[in-house]
C-alpha cells in the first residue's frame, strides 16, 4: 500500500569534499542537536530511455538503507516542495506508482537509468521541549550512468539538505539557510539528486531534456505559434493532472476536464490556424474524455450544491432522516463514478488520444492563417465565437420558462464558456483588452451555470423525494428544497439580460477588433 509525504525541503551545494556544519544552535528556534549517524544508501532510479520522468522534474527511485527503504515516487508541488508517495521494497516497480506515472509513460518501459550511493551524515534539529523541527543531512554522493547515455560514467559531489519536519514552519527553512550560506555553502542548482547526476553523467547527449527543450513551429508572433503554444500548455495541463486525479486530489477532476475542454475549444475556435479535418476526430475524443470525466465532477459539485442548501435549512425544516439518505445516495454514486474515471484513465482509448495530440503537435496540420499575426488572427476567432454566444442568447431569453428555455440557456451557456477560454488563449497576442472581455464572458457563464446546475438539482431532488416516499419518509425537505432551486433559477434568469448588456458593451469588442 503507497503512501504520501509531503517533503518540504531546501538543497546546497558544497565547494569541496570536506563539509563542516556551522554552529546551527545559533539558529533562532533551534535548542539543541541530535547526531543520529551516518547511514548508507543505495538508490536505482528508473526513467524511460527518453527521460520523460526527468523532463518534468519527477523521480522515481528503488532505495534500500537508512530507515525508509522502498520505492519512492516524487511530484513537485512548488519550488522546494515535493509529494513523496513511498510504496515497499519490491522486485519490480509496484503497479500503484505505475499508475501514477501511466499519462507519461505509456506503453514505454522504466528502466533504470542512474545509481546513486550516498554516505548521509543525519542531525535532528530540536526546540527547547525536544520536538524535532528539522533535519540536516550530508550527503556525500557518487552517482553512476546505468542509460541511456554512457553507461558507467561517474560523478561524485557533496550536498547538505534541510528537510523541515512535519507540520513545521517554514520560516525556520529561511533561518538555517542564512546561516549555512554564511558557512559558504550555496543553493542548488539543480532540483534533485537525479537532475545532478543526469547532467553531471552525460552534459552533452543529445535528445536528453534541457532546462530550454521545447517544440516551436514558427514565429511566436505569427497566429500558428501563438495558438500551438496554447495547446502545448493544455495537453501539458492534461498529462500533470492524471496523477493527482488517481490520487484523488482536490479539485483534480475538474481542472483535468478544463484542459480537455480548452483544447477542443481551441481546435474550434482556431480553424482558420489548424485543419478541422484533421483535428475534429481529436475533438470528438476530447468530448469523450471530458464526459467520463464530468460523471465524477459533476457528482461532487451536485452533492456539495444541496449539502450547503441542506445547512443552510432551519433544523425545524429537516423532517426524517434526510441527512443520512443524501449521503448514502452520495457515497454510492461517488464510489461508482470514480471506479469509473480510473477505468478511463487506465483504457487504451485514453492513452491513444494523448499519443495523438502529442503527434498532432509534433506535425501540426497549419493552414494559411497560420503564418499570419497573431493579433489579427485571434481577435477575429474571439469575435466570431462571441457573436455565437450572442445569438444564443437572444434566442433563449425569447423563449417561454420552462424546458425548452431551459435547454436553450445550457447550449448559451456552452457558448459563453467557448468565447472566454478563446479570450483568456488570445491574452498574450492582445493583453489587456481580452483579459477583461473574459471577465466579462465569464461574468455571463457564471448566471446560466448557477441556472444549469439548479436544473440539475431539481431533477436530483425529485429522485429523493421519490426514493423518501417510497421508504415511508417524509418528502417535505426534499420538496422545500426543490421549491428553492426552482426560485433560484428564476432569479437567474432575471439577472441574465443586466449581466448580458454588461458584457456586450461594445467599446471592448471594438479594441478586440469587431
Amino acid at each position: 500500500m503507497a503512501e504520501t509525504k509531503r517533503e518540504i525541503e531546501r538543497k546546497y551545494e558544497a565547494t569541496g569534499d570536506d563539509v563542516r556544519l556551522p554552529d546551527l544552535t545559533r539558529v533562532t528556534g533551534v535548542a539543541s542537536l541530535v547526531d543520529k549517524g551516518v547511514a548508507e544508501l543505495d538508490a536505482v532510479y528508473y526513467d524511460t530511455r527518453d527521460l520523460r520522468l526527468a523532463a518534468d522534474s519527477l523521480t522515481l527511485r528503488r532505495r534500500t538503507g537508512g530507515d525508509d527503504a522502498g520505492w519512492h515516487l516524487k511530484f513537485p508541488v512548488a519550488t522546494g516542495i515535493r509529494d513523496e508517495i513511498r510504496a515497499p521494497l519490491s522486485p519490480d516497480v509496484p503497479r500503484a506508482l505505475a499508475a501514477l506515472l501511466r499519462s507519461r509513460v505509456r506503453d514505454g518501459r522504466l528502466d533504470p537509468v542512474v545509481r546513486l550511493l550516498s554516505s548521509r551524515h543525519v542531525t535532528h534539529l530540536l526546540d527547547a521541549d525536544g520536538a524535532l523541527l528539522a533535519e540536516v543531512s550530508v550527503d556525500a554522493v557518487r552517482a553512476v550512468r546505468l542509460g541511456p547515455g554512457p553507461a558507467g560514467a561517474t560523478a561524485t559531489w557533496t550536498e547538505v539538505e534541510v528537510e523541515l519536519a512535519d507540520d513545521g514552519d517554514p520560516a525556520l527553512l529561511d533561518r538555517v539557510g542564512k546561516r549555512l550560506r554564511k558557512a559558504g555553502l550555496r543553493p542548488s542548482a539543480s532540483a534533485s539528486k537525479l537532475a545532478r547526476a543526469l547532467a553531471g553523467t552525460a552534459p552533452d547527449v543529445p535528445g536528453l531534456p534541457g532546462p530550454a527543450a521545447s517544440v516551436r513551429d514558427g514565429d511566436e508572433d505569427s497566429a500558428g505559434g501563438h495558438v500551438l503554444g496554447y495547446l502545448r500548455a493544455q495537453r501539458d495541463a492534461l498529462v500533470d493532472h492524471d496523477p493527482a486525479v488517481r490520487r484523488d486530489l482536490p479539485d483534480s477532476v475538474h481542472q483535468m476536464r478544463v484542459a480537455t475542454r480548452r483544447l477542443r475549444s481551441a481546435f474550434k475556435s482556431y480553424a482558420k490556424v489548424l485543419d478541422r479535418s484533421v483535428t475534429d476526430p481529436v475533438g470528438e475524443e476530447l468530448k469523450w474524455l471530458a464526459g467520463e470525466l464530468g460523471v465524477d465532477r459533476d457528482q461532487e459539485v451536485l452533492t456539495e450544491r444541496l449539502q450547503g442548501h441542506l445547512a443552510a435549512l432551519p433544523r425545524t425544516l429537516v423532517l426524517g432522516p434526510v441527512r443520512s439518505r443524501l449521503r448514502t445516495w452520495s457515497t454510492a454514486r461517488r464510489s461508482g463514478s470514480r471506479r469509473k474515471t480510473i477505468a478511463v484513465l487506465d483504457s487504451k482509448r485514453y492513452l491513444v488520444l494523448l499519443d495523438t495530440l502529442d503527434a498532432l503537435l509534433a506535425g501540426p496540420p497549419l493552414r494559411p492563417a497560420a503564418g499570419r499575426p497573431a493579433a489579427e488572427v485571434v481577435s477575429k476567432a474571439v469575435v466570431k465565437d462571441y457573436g455565437r454566444l450572442a445569438g444564443r442568447v437572444v434566442d433563449a431569453l425569447e423563449l417561454d420558462p420552462g424546458e425548452p428555455r431551459d435547454l436553450a440557456l445550457h447550449e448559451a451557456r456552452k457558448a459563453a464558456k467557448r468565447v472566454r477560454y478563446s479570450a483568456e488563449a488570445a491574452r498574450p497576442a492582445l493583453g489587456a483588452p481580452a483579459r477583461k472581455f473574459a471577465q466579462r464572458m465569464k461574468a455571463v457563464q457564471t448566471v446560466l451555470g448557477d441556472h444549469q446546475d439548479s436544473v440539475v438539482a431539481r431533477e436530483a431532488l425529485r429522485g429523493l423525494a421519490v426514493q423518501a416516499h417510497l421508504a415511508g419518509e417524509s418528502a417535505f425537505t426534499w420538496g422545500l428544497l426543490y421549491g428553492r432551486e426552482a426560485a433560484a433559477a428564476a432569479d437567474r434568469e432575471r439577472e441574465l439580460p443586466e449581466v448580458w448588456r454588461a458584457a456586450s458593451r461594445p467599446g471592448l469588442r471594438a479594441r478586440l477588433g469587431a
